[in-house]
């Protein structure tokens, strides 16, 4: 029979795959896990602690996810090309610190501006190292991690606290239930899931990712969106910069070690693979919110920071093991 192609044998596709969820005729399987485990762990949290659903806590809990959230989004797009932003915690420091030191002789919207700007430097900078001259993501931005640490101490060697209280707001106002600064969040990711699955150059962003070579061969120019990637992960690192200053009240060059393990973690969780290509907003923002129940929870029981931080190791380990499981069936 010409033409036609035989169905294969139950038995044989029975051994191949795994039961899928299917909704209109898209596998949610891994959706429907990712929510469960945020509702285990939120319905965890509640019955165990009687501090978890109190109004402070939780107002904590939606303040605390801006910074991980941000640098997760801006990470988020860095992996999709293939690569990686190590440098996200030190732009922290250094974007916070000179805001707070730019606040106390400038009109606040100039300190926000230089704050943000210095973030887009420095991504913009790490972008042209990997695009225009073909160095490695990791020895870039681990190169720049330490330097912009650097400048920052260079900047201050000792903490700045912002006086000004319109400066201080932006960490600390609510509008309505929500903070301003989970609100500012929640718009950077809701502008990014938009700009990655509904323009050309977020589209491309993505298939960087799976072929750069196809994609050059499309008439894309490769360079300039990578460059254009790491440019968005510096400016969300400013921007969380900037608003962990004004929630905490004072800057320090020393803050922001380990963040970027925290966003990496976040994207994984989400289901971003490390390889690139594949990764959305909406998974990664569920990542970020797993990680932030996890922390919360420790800190309600009163585990050591040091802990959390294994944790957060073991947990990348354990969801690329996964991934790669998952594609060595598939």
């Amino acid at each position: 029979m010409t033409g036609q192609l035989a169905e294969p044998a139950p038995a044989a596709t029975a051994g191949r795959r795994s039961p899928r969820l299917v909704v209109g005729g898209r596998d949610v399987t891994v959706q429907a896990a990712f929510v469960t485990l945020i509702v285990l762990l939120a319905g965890t949290a509640a019955i165990t602690s009687d501090t978890f659903l109190t109004p402070a806590n939780l107002t904590n809990l939606l303040k605390q996810m801006v910074t991980t959230g941000l640098l997760s989004f801006g990470m988020l797009v860095v992996i999709l090309t293939g690569g990686i932003d190590l440098s996200v915690g030190s732009v922290v420091a250094f974007s916070g610190i000179v805001t707070a030191g730019l606040v106390a002789g400038f009109p606040i919207p100039v300190a926000l501006v230089v704050g943000v700007a210095a973030g887009i430097g420095f991504g913009l900078v790490n972008g042209v190292l990997v695009a225009r001259f073909g160095l490695a993501p990791f020895v870039v931005t681990l190169a720049a991690l330490t330097t912009i640490r650097g400048l920052a101490f260079v900047y201050s060697e000792v903490p700045i606290a912002p006086e000004d209280p319109g400066f201080l707001t932006l960490g600390s106002a609510m509008v309505g239930p929500l903070p301003l600064s989970t609100l500012i969040m929640l718009a950077v990711f809701l502008a990014g899931g938009v700009f990655l699955s509904r323009t050309p150059a977020g589209r491309s962003i993505i298939a960087i990712g799976g072929n750069a070579e196809t994609v050059r061969l499309a008439g894309i120019d490769v360079r300039r969106h990578v460059i254009l990637a790491y440019t968005i992960s510096g400016a969300c690192a400013g921007l969380a910069g900037i608003i962990l200053t004004s929630r905490v009240g004072i800057a320090q060059p020393s803050v922001g070690v380990a963040f970027e393990l925290d966003a990496i973690a976040a994207c994984v969780i989400g289901g971003a693979s490390l390889a690139g290509g594949r990764g959305s907003t909406r998974a990664t923002f569920g990542g970020v919110l797993v990680l932030v129940l996890i922390n919360n929870l420790l800190n309600l029981y009163g585990v050591q920071s040091f802990w959390q931080q294994v944790l957060k190791g073991l947990i990348i380990i354990a969801v690329i093991l996964v991934q790669r499981t998952n594609r060595v069936r598939a």
